[in-house]
């Protein structure tokens, strides 16, 4: 399998009739050129999603894709999601998107020309110089902004955007790069763990929309603590490679 697309659904229901019409006709293209799988994961919709998904695209009527269907009996969160469906991926590339579309699906093909022979991860960045937000509540930029914001200084300043789902991967990334976030925090670990593990990140500016239908799975208190303990462990993570470091010159100095 060339491509992999991975969907985590949470109580989506009104979503699914928007990644029929915007969605499959992007995916149809691609597969034009490149063989390409869907894994939708329902993380314990009740909804009706799962009966949604399964009305709509059970029935095998998208030629030229291999569609899969993964499930959660309870909901267990975005990262918990994401796992479940890079397990079930079997593509060389694997793509993760929103359900909502809050990133354009009709993005996908740029985001993937990105994903040069150098580079093993892109992620989507409305907040690159070239990239932007539509109609996104002030609390959702200050909670993913913020964060971003000190992600840069603590890891890498050239990269604007920490917290998107919208990215591309290399398989090899997905499979040695581990996280533990079974929430919202899983993205910014996945990249965050890249990085630090010498993977090459390119951006992909772009426009991160408001979501027309339902309402953001994100719990704020929860997230926003998941990600101060997570820049602790950063930063002492740090602080142990420096002070490796200095014992290390201090014994070379001593040597000579």
């Amino acid at each position: 399998m060339d491509l992999s697309i991975v969907i985590p659904c949470y109580n989506e229901a009104d979503n699914v009739q928007k990644l029929e019409s915007e969605f499959f006709p992007v995916v149809a293209e691609l597969a034009r050129s490149r063989s390409v799988e869907v894994v939708f994961v329902d993380d314990g919709s009740l909804d009706g999603t799962w009966q949604a998904l399964g009305d709509n695209f059970g029935g095998g009527r998208k030629p030229g894709l291999t569609l899969k269907f993964e499930r959660h009996q309870v909901n267990c969160g975005l990262g918990a999601a994401i796992r479940t469906g890079f397990a079930a991926a079997s593509g060389e590339i694997v793509v993760t998107t929103d359900s909502d579309g809050t990133y354009k699906f009709a993005e996908i093909p740029a985001l993937l020309a990105r994903l040069t022979p150098e580079v093993d991860i892109v992620t989507a960045s409305p907040y690159h110089p070239q990239g932007g937000v539509a109609g996104v509540p002030a609390y959702r930029l200050v909670l993913s902004q913020g964060s971003s914001i000190l992600y840069r200084l603590l890891v890498n300043w050239r990269v604007h955007t920490y917290t998107a789902l919208f990215r591309a991967y290399r398989r090899k990334v997905i499979e040695t790069v581990p996280f533990e976030s079974n929430g919202f925090l899983a993205g910014t670990e996945i990249l965050v763990g890249g990085m630090l593990r010498g993977y090459k990140v390119a951006e992909h500016p772009a426009v991160l929309y408001s979501r027309a239908f339902g309402v953001s799975k994100a719990k704020i208190k929860r997230t926003i603590e998941a990600h101060l303990k997570f820049q602790w462990r950063i930063i002492l993570h740090r602080l142990r490679l420096a002070s490796l470091v200095n014992r290390r010159d201090t014994v070379g100095a001593g040597a000579s």
